[in-house]
């Protein structure tokens, strides 16, 4: 699959965040990178930054929290594209939901890990 078709997937899967949701997300930046750091070689996606639920008035002037979507092991992961795709909505999902400060913990009780 090409990056320009996975990135696709990835658009396709936030378009599917309802519009409510979408509206709060804020200072997040969503981004396709090939791969991972060398220490965690088939992490599917990682969010950094500040979730929505811990800042206060501290936080302004900051950069963006990054979601980084990676290829490479989605890729490895996934034998059809029907998984891909699959994956790409969930690991999207699950990454969006650490913005708005649900833990690792939350979203294996929800199905969302």
């Amino acid at each position: 699959m090409t990056r320009d078709d996975f990135e696709t997937l990835v658009a396709d899967a936030l378009d599917q965040i309802p519009p409510q949701l979408a509206a709060m997300m804020d200072n997040v930046a969503i981004f396709v990178e090939d791969e991972p750091d060398p220490g965690d070689p088939e992490l599917l996606g990682l969010y950094e930054g500040t979730p929505l639920t811990e800042r206060g008035e501290w936080y302004a002037g900051v950069l963006p929290d990054r979601i980084l979507i990676y290829r490479g092991p989605t890729l490895r992961h996934c034998e059809t594209r029907e998984q891909v795709v699959e994956e790409v909505r969930t690991t999207v999902i699950h990454e969006v939901a650490h913005h708005f400060g649900f833990d690792d913990h939350e979203l294996d009780e929800l199905g969302w890990s």
